[in-house]
């Protein structure tokens, strides 16, 4: 265990000032997340240096479609789950019990820049539940010209980001089902979800690059309404070119009787999504959907294309339009 960063005293135990949750957390107690503990009134991480493995691929497999387009990123797979998510299938590893390994944070920038690697990049898990080892392997990767993208729910305490801002290239915040309130508190037991938007917001004045992913839950989450709205606030609260990903939900055996996310249903999200103002809307895992590819909004040029959330053909120069020079919100080097 390793001292944690981000809590403070109270009279009969700690309080959490990570994440959303705000845990009071009692003598030899954990937190929500189960990877936090006090220890004689101290709060300890219990996941230091722990990693379920890492991987090599493509960013855009982190649902990263303008940051660093077409470069490979370590994923580093941590363990634990700060939301109670019963949908915790496509990002986070919630399996407290997985077989874990040790590494130092500098063997990790090793390790990714042996491989090529442009960034590193920490989800799986949320990146909350590592945030004393993602801060440590930020601090090295940025020493060695390699670049850092956070994948969260977006459930993190504004002390957080600005703790990390200065050593942080970008985030992936993943939504579900819109963001819909009701949602999330049946399905991820989360009373309130103002404080994801207020994450939001501290990334915006930080000035960390953003993308936001929304997926689309049949029967209890597709909601065109919902995503329309979330793509409103997008627009008015963080600007038109945020890149936005409607996900497309595929089916598990926890779940076997929600089917796939129809691409009817998510073209309505799009088209509502595109009609809210947003420059760049993405259906990014149903292949061959032409509507995975990057266009210039100012002359319709047609600047990366991509197919299942792999780059084809990249008609960039630097980052602009090579037709008529608009810059695009892009992070390139």
């Amino acid at each position: 265990m390793q001292e944690a960063m981000l809590w403070h005293k109270e009279r009969n135990g700690v309080s959490c000032d990570l994440c959303a949750a705000n845990c009071f957390v009692s003598k030899g107690k954990f937190g929500l997340c189960q990877v936090r503990k006090n220890e004689e009134n101290k709060l300890f991480t219990t996941t230091f240096g722990q990693v379920v493995g890492t991987e090599v691929t493509f960013v855009e497999r982190r649902h990263a479609f303008h940051f660093l387009p077409q470069s490979k990123t370590l994923a580093v797979k941590g363990i634990g789950c700060n939301f109670n998510d019963q949908f915790c299938i496509d990002e986070y590893t919630c399996d407290k019990e997985a077989k874990t390994e040790d590494m130092l944070p500098e063997d990790v920038v090793e390790l990714a820049e042996d491989k090529g690697c442009k960034s590193i990049s920490y989800g799986f898990t949320d990146t909350t539940l590592i945030f004393e080892f993602a801060y440590r392997i930020a601090k090295a990767a940025h020493r060695s010209n390699v670049k850092n993208l956070f994948v969260t729910n977006g459930y993190i305490s504004d002390e957080a980001i600005k703790k990390v801002a200065k050593y942080l290239d970008g985030m992936v915040v993943n939504f579900k089902a819109s963001g819909d309130p009701d949602f999330m508190k049946k399905y991820c037991l989360i009373p309130n979800t103002k404080s994801i938007f207020r994450s939001l917001k501290q990334m915006k004045k930080h000035r960390v690059f953003v993308e936001i992913t929304n997926t689309i839950i049949p029967q209890i989450g597709d909601s065109v309404e919902n995503c329309k709205k979330l793509a409103e606030w997008i627009n008015s609260e963080l600007g038109s070119e945020i890149p936005f990903h409607l996900v497309q939900f595929m089916p598990d055996k926890k779940f076997p009787g929600i089917p796939p996310t129809p691409v009817q249903t998510l073209q309505k999200c799009l088209d509502e999504s595109k009609q809210s103002g947003l420059r760049y809307v993405y259906i990014d895992n149903v292949p061959k959907n032409p509507n995975q590819n990057t266009y210039c909004y100012n002359c319709r040029e047609l600047l990366i294309q991509r197919d299942n959330q792999s780059v084809k053909k990249s008609n960039l120069t630097n980052d602009r339009c090579p037709t008529c020079g608009l810059r695009i919100n892009l992070v390139i080097k």
